[in-house]
C-alpha cells in the first residue's frame, strides 16, 4: 500500500509540474539544441522585447520532466528582462523513452552537467544574451545539475537551486540505511525517459527490491563522487557565483542535513531558505508562474547579482527558516540557528510488562542515572514512523503534520522519553543530536529516532524530526555508543507542550536490517551517557 501511495504522489507531482500556466505574455519558441555528442536537447526559449543584451538564465528540467516545467516562470522572467532557456535534461523529454535523439539518463554525470555549458554557449550565439550576466536555476535534478555546472563553468555568476542534493549518496542512504521509497520513486520516474547503463542497473536492483544493491551500484561507478556538489565545493567557491538554495524540511529525497553542510562550506555570497513541505512541493507553483515565496526570493537574487539591482537581499539575514505555523525567522548563520542548545539526559523508561505498559523515561536536565532497557524488533511498523514519501511531507506543509498517539506507541518495540512542559512558546530550530548506547543481540541492526512535540493532556504527538541509523557487522552483546544527527527543523511549540523522543527499529520508508524479535538493549551510565541535544529559541 505504501508503494501505491508513493506512486500516486509521484503521479500528482508529475501532472502538476507539466501543466503550463494558461495565460502568458511574451510566448517563447521551441528549439532543439545540439549536444557535444550528437543528441538534441528540447528547449523553450523566452526572450524579452528589445535589442538587449539581456541577462541569461538557463533552467535544466527536473527528473522525469521536460522543459514545460518552467514555462510559467520563464515567461515571468522574460517580462522582467531576462532571456530564459528552459530545457529538458539529457534522457528526458516528450517521447524520449521511444526516440533516440534525447540521449540517455546518466544520473548527473559529466555529460548532463556539461549540457548546461552547451546551452549557455548556444544562447550566447543565438540570442541577445549578455555573456557577463549568466545564471542557472532548477528544481531537484535541475537544482543539483545547476550547482555542478557552476563548479565547472566560471561564466555562471548566480545560482538558484531548489530541492537540491549536495551529497547524493548521503541523501538516499542516510547512515547506511537506504531510503527504499525515495529510491523506488526515482527509479519509477526514470521510465519517463531513457535510462543509461547505470540507471538500468539501479532499476534492475529496485525491481528485485535490492535497495542496498542499487546504492552499491551508484557507489561503484567511478563518476559518483563528481555527482555530488559537496565533492568539488572548492571549485564553486573559487568561481565565486552567488548561491541561493531553498529546500524543504521533510524532503523525501534530499533531506536538509546534507544541504546545511554544503551551505556552511560556501564562501561565496549565499542565501538559504527552509520551509516545511516535501520534495519540490514548496516551489512547484512558482515554476508554473504563480506567486511563490521561493521564486520571489530567487528573482530578487538574480536581480541583484545579475542586474545589479539594489533590492537589499544581500543585506538580509541569509538563513531564513519557516515554522509549521508559517512564521519566517531570519538568522545570521547556521551557528545562530543552533544557538541556545539544551542537553537532556535520558532517564530509565521503567518498563514492566504487567504494571506499566506505557512506560516513559524522562528528558532530564539532571542526572540520567544508570539503567538498561530492552526492546525487540517488531513484526511490522509501529505507530512511531516517518510516514509516506512525498505525501506526508506535503501534508505537513499544508498544516497536517505526521501525528501519532504517544500512549499507543508499543513499549515492547519502541522506547519513549518525554521532557518537561514548556511554560512559554519556544521555537525548536536546527539539528537535534542524539547520543545513545546500544547493545545489539545481532550483528546488523537499524534504529530510527523520532522527535515529537506532544500534548500531555491528549497524548497526541506531532513529528518534528527523525533519522535512521544502521549498525553493520557489530559484535552481538557488545555495547557501542552511536551518535545520530537528526534532520533540521523549525517548529513552534506551544506552552504546555513537551518534547517526546522515541527510538524504534522498523520504518517502512527505509530498507532496514533489524531481525524480527531480536533484542536491542539501550543503556545509560556516567561513562557512556545517553543524551538529546536541541536548540530552543
Amino acid at each position: 500500500m505504501r508503494k501505491v501511495a508513493a506512486l500516486f504522489a509521484l503521479s500528482l507531482l508529475a501532472i502538476a509540474a507539466v501543466t503550463p500556466v494558461a495565460a502568458q505574455s511574451l510566448p517563447g519558441t521551441l528549439q532543439s539544441i545540439p549536444t557535444v555528442d550528437g543528441y538534441q536537447l528540447q528547449a523553450y526559449v523566452s526572450v524579452p522585447q528589445g535589442s538587449g543584451p539581456f541577462p541569461l538564465i538557463v533552467m535544466p528540467s527536473s527528473w522525469g520532466l521536460s522543459y514545460v516545467e518552467y514555462v510559467g516562470e520563464a515567461n515571468n522572467l522574460a517580462n522582467d528582462g531576462y532571456i530564459v532557456v528552459s530545457y529538458s535534461s539529457r534522457g528526458f523529454s516528450t517521447f524520449c523513452s521511444i526516440t533516440s535523439s534525447c540521449g540517455y539518463i546518466d544520473i548527473a554525470g559529466p555529460l548532463t552537467v556539461g549540457d548546461v555549458s552547451t546551452v549557455i554557449s548556444w544562447a550566447l550565439v543565438n540570442t541577445p544574451a549578455n555573456a557577463n550576466e549568466i545564471g542557472v536555476s532548477g528544481i531537484s535534478y535541475g537544482a543539483g545539475t545547476s550547482l555542478l555546472a557552476a563548479e565547472n563553468d566560471p561564466r555562471i555568476k548566480a545560482v538558484a537551486s531548489m530541492s537540491t542534493w549536495a551529497d547524493l549518496v548521503t541523501s538516499l542512504d542516510a547512515n547506511q540505511t537506504p531510503s527504499s521509497e525515495g529510491i523506488f520513486l526515482l527509479s519509477l520516474a526514470s521510465a519517463l525517459g531513457k535510462p543509461g547503463t547505470l540507471m538500468q542497473q539501479v532499476n534492475n536492483d529496485v525491481l528485485a527490491a535490492n535497495y542496498q544493491g542499487a546504492v552499491q551500484a551508484v557507489l561503484a561507478d567511478p563518476q559518483t563522487p563528481g555527482r555530488s556538489p559537496m565533492t568539488n565545493i572548492a571549485k564553486l567557491n573559487a568561481n565565486g557565483p552567488a548561491v541561493f538554495i531553498a529546500n524543504a524540511f521533510e524532503d523525501s529525497l534530499f533531506p536538509p542535513g546534507q544541504v546545511v553542510d554544503f551551505y556552511n562550506q560556501l564562501t561565496v555570497p549565499k542565501y538559504l531558505m527552509f520551509e516545511h513541505g516535501d520534495h519540490a512541493t514548496d516551489e512547484l507553483l512558482g515554476a508554473l508562474g504563480f506567486s511563490n515565496d521561493v521564486y520571489a526570493a530567487a528573482t530578487e537574487w538574480f536581480d541583484h547579482y545579475l542586474k545589479g539591482v539594489n533590492n537589499g537581499i544581500d543585506s538580509q539575514l541569509p538563513v531564513q527558516l519557516k515554522s509549521q505555523t508559517n512564521v519566517w525567522n531570519g538568522y545570521a548563520s547556521w551557528n545562530a540557528v543552533e544557538a541556545g542548545a539544551v542537553t537532556y539526559n535520558l532517564t530509565s523508561p521503567n518498563f514492566n510488562l504487567f504494571t506499566n505498559l506505557t512506560s516513559t523515561g524522562s528528558l532530564s536536565t539532571g542526572s540520567g542515572g544508570s539503567w538498561q532497557y530492552t526492546m525487540y524488533g517488531p513484526p511490522t511498523e509501529t505507530t512511531a514512523n516517518s510516514g509516506i514519501a512525498l505525501i506526508s511531507g506535503a501534508l505537513t506543509q499544508w498544516g497536517a503534520p505526521i501525528t501519532t498517539s504517544l500512549p499507543l506507541v508499543p513499549r515492547t518495540f519502541d522506547t519513549v522519553w518525554t521532557g518537561p512542559k514548556f511554560t512559554q512558546t519556544r521555537y525548536l530550530t536546527g539539528t537535534p543530536y542524539l547520543q545513545i548506547t546500544v547493545t545489539p543481540s545481532t550483528s546488523n541492526l537499524s534504529l530510527y529516532a523520532y522527535l515529537y512535540s506532544v500534548n500531555p493532556s491528549t497524548g497526541i504527538a506531532q513529528l518534528m524530526s527523525w533519522k535512521p541509523y544502521t549498525i553493520s557487522d557489530a559484535q552481538p552483546g557488545v555495547a557501542q555508543t552511536v551518535n545520530i544527527r537528526m534532520e533540521a527543523t523549525d517548529w513552534e511549540i506551544d506552552p504546555g507542550q513537551q518534547l517526546a523522543l522515541v527510538i524504534g527499529s522498523l520504518d517502512l520508508r527505509y530498507d532496514g536490517v533489524t531481525p524480527v524479535g531480536s533484542a536491542i538493549t539501550l543503556s545509560n551510565s556516567t561513562a557512556k551517557p545517553s543524551t538529546l541535544t536541541v536548540s530552543l529559541h
